[in-house]
């Protein structure tokens, strides 16, 4: 499964907190992206006409949709739950009421699950049977693929290794944005700026940080032994920051042998969440794409 290319045009969408994205992907690259605020009302259907109105900009011949959402997904029945930061959306029939409005076929998953996707077909997990993409951001979740397929679980809630207890509390506590906020009551933003100018403090709190992310990584490979992990969200980005804390407390890993075999990376990936959303379609349909 080396170099994906889709067969024909799908529509990816990206429903985020605060932004809409809406992408054409032809092949394996983005042809067409419409990026829009979220309307201020945020219901659900102001949203869905912004929907429908940025599809059908972008739209040249797209017989179906993928969309990735930040939330607990239905992904059979198309339904998304407690959208994060979305009030109202606490339980949407998505999937229906775009196939309703648009008459193209809509497949939804979760955001962390479409980034693995997304990774899989387009970025730096071309090429691996098995990997994981986990999501460092305002929280921390993974995307599975196994044998080249995406692993949702029963419920769609496989990958959600932020939820597993660690300490006194859950990992994600401590591998995401929430480390900062929780331990120190200040933004990851404004101890990302400090660190990078020089200040010690800030420098050693991503130091430390490096080190809980570390500790997920292992019950990843415990877990799953993958061929690749990449790493995602706005977080991730900071890796130079908090690398070499990561890779000293990767070395206790009870398996040194199998640390040479798994490829650890950071996503690069321009428009990764739409293309990620795109990829559900080949995911579904899955006749749909060509190596």
């Amino acid at each position: 499964m080396s170099n994906h290319k889709l067969k024909e045009p799908v529509i990816g969408i990206d429903l985020g907190a605060t932004n809409l994205r809406v992408g054409l992907v032809r092949g394996d690259r983005l042809e067409r992206l419409e990026t829009c605020k979220l309307p201020e009302d945020k219901s659900v259907m102001s949203i869905l006409n912004k929907m429908e109105e940025m599809i059908q900009t972008v739209d040249d011949g797209a017989d179906h949709i993928g969309i990735g959402v930040p939330s607990v997904v239905d992904s059979d029945e198309g339904i998304v739950y407690d959208v994060q930061n979305i009030p109202g959306w606490e339980k949407v029939h998505l999937k229906d009421l775009l196939e309703e409005k648009t008459g193209k076929s809509v497949f939804l998953n979760n955001d962390a699950n479409c980034f693995a996707l997304g990774e899989w077909m387009f970025g730096n997990g071309r090429g691996k049977n098995n990997m994981i993409g986990l999501i460092i951001g305002t929280g921390f979740a993974g995307g599975i693929i196994i044998d080249g397929k995406l692993y949702e679980g029963r419920n769609c809630g496989a990958g959600e290794f932020g939820m597993i207890p660690y300490k006194q509390s859950i990992l994600e506590h401590y591998c995401s944005g929430q480390f900062f906020t929780r331990l120190v009551g200040v933004k990851g933003e404004e101890i990302y700026n400090k660190a990078i100018n020089g200040d010690a403090a800030s420098i050693k709190l991503f130091q430390q940080f490096g080190g809980y992310v570390a500790e997920a990584i292992k019950m990843v490979l415990y877990t799953y032994d993958p061929e690749s992990i990449i790493l995602g969200g706005s977080v991730s980005q900071t890796f130079h920051l908090f690398e070499r804390s990561f890779e000293q407390e990767l070395k206790s890993f009870g398996f040194p042998h199998s640390l040479t075999n798994v490829e650890i990376t950071v996503s690069k990936t321009k428009h990764i969440a739409v293309l990620g959303a795109a990829a559900l379609c080949a995911n579904h349909i899955n006749v749909k794409y060509t190596e």
